[in-house]
């Protein structure tokens, strides 16, 4: 009960509203408030007041100017790095190390032969100075369809808008799309190599990749080549061709505890063949480093066996290695160094954890979920990583646009490698793709750094290694070791030695921090706002107060300023003015006093007339409802 009467009364305080004026309201408000400036405007004479107001207006348009200031920094979400330094026992880095020769050469010869001496005769062509040093019968022929698949040109650009284009196992030449006889003048120009790539054999939609030394451009083609025959090997026959673990790591020791080849896993790496990863953390926990110091690192000795190497398609001889996290995969083509053959090679550690914020300050993932693109090297069961994620977003778009992947890459389910015979185009499809900005800005805006990384950074010292004083006997021990023989099998053209260790425990830590904090928002406002107006919070709540104030008034105002206008509406409709309460009550009474002559009449209707007396006209008694009757009307 007490409830209702309060609501009731709620009710009534609403439609009264505040009682006073917007002028009376203001008055109120500047009399009252505890801000500096409305008071004087109020209280000061004409001149003061004109002064006192424009001050006042200025210095409030000055804290709001500086609010939306402070507020769009603060919406920016900026970080700040701060440098911290620490000092632990440290994991020791996963070790990736691999030849820089992906197959033995022994091993592939058979699926390369072709090529080799459709190379081998291109080479002999394009360095003889005349056509007639050049052997024109090759026995057995040259597989000219291979050739033709992905030929390599000459291209003579003396005339820019009308270049001379030779192929090399060609005897006419083509200008501008046009064939023309060679001359004897052309023997004395110098020309550029190039790769000719076309969406489909015989098409003229082609590119030319052009080169400035016919080395690369050699290395180019013949990597091209190799890939498509490559690419229809199964796996399991590449591993075989490979450098296989008891081969290449002849010596192995970690701190003061030996180790071999067991020790690491083997991974397939389409650029260097086998790889092998000691630390790697996915079968069992990841060492700890006991000091600093290269006595308690990793020592190896490897083998690389640079006679076997593939002559055009390794031109650097070495091993490659890689410093990274546990579970991480190894991207050796990006972040991977060469240790040279005959040296030993130490590197030094340090670390660096990098520790980003997440969304809204910066656009990190902390495990690649976020990520709109499927990541193709979670077949390994590692962890995310952009560099992953970049070549995941280039596989697919490879896939969608190509129609078949790339052989340097994981691939999706239900999907072939690229090679001639399937897809004729495929090397025009993947140079276009590989140039195109738009498609590489779509993987960059797709893919996301993590949040949290670690990086070693290295340095690296070499020397030769072994001296000339010890190589023989130490060749003599390590021929015996790997091959049960007492002939020297090895020399310093294959035989590398790697030290890793840790520099010192001191680990730099690079943290991002939020540069604006809500709280750095609210005083930076409070201060604002007191500086130039001399305010403070309970200011702000008697400004909303007011607010509160004029828009209950504005709201009370609209209602009666509808109930007026549907006023207005009534008396358009009826034009004559209703009766009073005063007016009603006497046409009730004088209704009465009929209906009572009425029953009069009704009784001497009942006696029977003397004779000769006329009816009585009841037509001029008849009462006459309410509803025509007028205010102005007399009731007889």
């Amino acid at each position: 009960m007490n409830l209702k009467k309060y609501l009731v009364r709620a009710l009534h305080r609403l439609q009264k509203g505040p009682g006073y004026t917007y002028k009376e309201l203001l008055v109120w408000y500047c009399d009252n408030t505890n801000t500096h400036g409305p008071k004087r405007i109020i209280k000061e004479g004409p001149k003061k007041k004109l002064i006192w107001f424009f001050l006042t207006l200025l210095f409030a348009s000055l804290v709001f100017w500086q609010w939306g200031i402070l507020i769009n920094t603060y919406l920016s979400y900026n970080v700040t790095s701060s440098l911290s330094i620490g000092f632990k026992t440290m994991k020791f880095p996963a070790v990736t190390v691999c030849n820089a020769n992906p197959f033995k050469y022994s091993e592939v010869k058979h699926l390369l032969k072709e090529l080799d001496r459709l190379i081998e005769a291109a080479l002999e062509r394009i360095l003889q100075p005349t056509p007639g040093n050049v052997s024109e019968q090759v026995s057995p022929p040259l597989d000219l369809q291979l050739w033709n698949q992905i030929p390599l040109v000459l291209i003579d650009e003396h005339d820019k808008d009308n270049p001379v284009i030779l192929d090399i196992f060609e005897t006419n030449q083509t200008a501008g799309g046009n064939e023309t006889a060679a001359s004897n003048e052309t023997e004395e120009k110098k020309y550029k190599l190039a790769v000719k790539l076309c969406s489909h054999q015989g098409s003229n939609n082609c590119t030319y990749r052009n080169f400035t030394s016919a080395a690369q451009a050699v290395t180019e083609w013949y990597i091209l080549q190799s890939t498509s025959i490559l690419s229809k090997v199964p796996l399991h026959e590449r591993i075989r061709m490979g450098y296989q673990a008891e081969d290449m790591i002849l010596a192995c020791l970690y701190g003061a505890e030996p180790c071999n080849y067991k020790n690491f896993t083997q991974i397939y790496h389409p650029d260097h063949g086998n790889c092998y990863i000691f630390n790697w953390g996915m079968d069992e926990e990841a060492l700890n480093s006991s000091n600093p110091g290269a006595e308690f690192g990793l020592k190896l000795i490897l083998d690389i066996s640079q006679q076997d190497y593939i002559p055009y398609l390794s031109s650097a001889a070495g091993a490659r290695l890689m410093l990274h996290q546990q579970k991480s995969f190894p991207f050796l083509k990006d972040q991977g160094i060469y240790a040279m053959a005959g040296t030993e090679t130490s590197i030094g550690v340090l670390v660096d954890e990098l520790e980003r914020m997440g969304y809204p300050y910066s656009d990190c993932t902390m495990n690649g979920s976020d990520v709109p693109v499927k990541n193709l090297y979670s077949q390994y069961n590692t962890s995310y990583s952009i560099q992953a994620c970049l070549r995941s977003c280039f596989q697919n778009h490879m896939v969608e646009i190509c129609g078949c992947g790339h052989y340097m890459f994981p691939l999706p389910k239900g999907v072939n490698y690229c090679n001639n015979e399937d897809n004729p185009g495929w090397a025009y499809c993947y140079s276009s793709l590989r140039s195109s900005i738009k498609q590489r800005q779509i993987c960059i805006d797709s893919c996301k750094e993590t949040c949290n990384d670690t990086q070693y950074k290295m340095t690296i010292s070499m020397a030769d290694w072994p001296s000339e004083a010890s190589e023989d006997w130490i060749f003599h021990i390590l021929s015996y070791e790997r091959d049960m023989s007492t002939n020297v099998t090895l020399d310093r053209n294959g035989i590398i030695k790697l030290n890793i260790y840790f520099q010192e425990y001191n680990y730099r830590t690079i943290s991002e921090s939020a540069a604006t904090t809500i709280v750095w928002l609210l005083s930076s406002l409070g201060g604002q706002f007191g500086f130039w107006m001399g305010g403070s919070v309970l200011c702000l709540i008697e400004f909303g107060e007011i607010i509160i104030d004029s828009l209950w008034i504005t709201i009370i105002n609209v209602i009666g300023w509808c109930k007026g206008l549907k006023q207005k509406r009534a008396r358009a409709r009826y034009p004559d003015t209703p009766p009073t309460v005063s007016e009603l009550v006497e046409a009730h009474t004088n209704l009465g006093f009929q209906h009572e002559a009425v029953g009069a009449l009704s009784r001497d209707k009942a006696l029977p007339p003397e004779p000769g007396t006329p009816p009585p006209n009841y037509d001029s008694l008849r009462v006459q409802p309410l509803d025509v009757l007028s205010p102005d009307s007399d009731v007889e």
